[in-house]
């Protein structure tokens, strides 16, 4: 089944294949969410099950979600005509001093993988940016931050939301590889990812 060789092919990190078949699915009549249910968010669910336990690692899960995207990037279109919803509005970004972006792009693919729409805000993200987005919808903001300097720009962050009255609007996720769950409890955070699969899950979760 079609459907079949489409979730093999993101798990294998075959874009060019997922891009092809993808297609050739929706020239067969598959509905696109069926496409993006049954293949896509499957296969990422089972990428990030096998980072989880340790027979995935980065790379692999990097060119997985590579080629979930560019499976997205052909339903897209269909998905907005056919009214599908996603899962959850998210902004996700790298705080204000710091420029890494590795994990938060991971974070970002994965999430989007799920089924969220997802905002990329970029690195060295100001808080007002967090907050235009919350203002504009967004239900979680994720806060990335891999220096030790730049993580209390986290809390300031959380601390610019409140002062615009709307931080019991968004749920805030935080994670980079300083960054722990006792600092996220410290800081006001709802939730705290040590990676993207983990991310994905704690997003699902706040959101339930």
């Amino acid at each position: 089944m079609i459907l079949d060789t489409i979730y093999q092919y993101v798990i294998d990190g075959e874009a060019e294949e997922v891009q092809n078949n993808v297609q050739k699915a929706l020239d067969e009549g598959h509905p696109a969410d069926e496409i993006l249910n049954k293949a896509l968010i499957a296969a990422m669910d089972e990428v990030g099950r096998r980072y989880e336990q340790g027979d995935f690692f980065v790379p692999e899960m990097l060119v997985a979600a590579r080629a979930m995207q560019s499976g997205l990037h052909i339903l897209r279109p269909h998905l907005v005509k056919g009214g599908i919803k996603s899962a959850g509005k998210i902004a996700i970004g790298t705080v204000k001093g710091d420029l890494h972006d590795i994990g938060k792009n991971l974070v970002a693919m994965m999430l989007e993988g799920a089924g969220f729409e997802v905002h990329d805000l970029g690195t060295d993200v100001d808080p007002q940016k967090f907050v235009q987005m919350a203002k504009d919808g967004a239900q979680v903001i994720g806060l990335s931050a891999l220096l030790t300097t730049t993580m209390n720009n986290m809390s300031v962050t959380i601390e610019a939301l409140k002062q615009a009255g709307l931080r019991d609007q968004v749920k805030i996720i935080i994670g980079g590889a300083p960054v722990t769950p006792e600092f996220a409890k410290k800081i006001g955070a709802d939730g705290f990812a040590p990676d993207a699969s983990t991310a994905t899950r704690v997003v699902r979760e706040l959101l339930a």
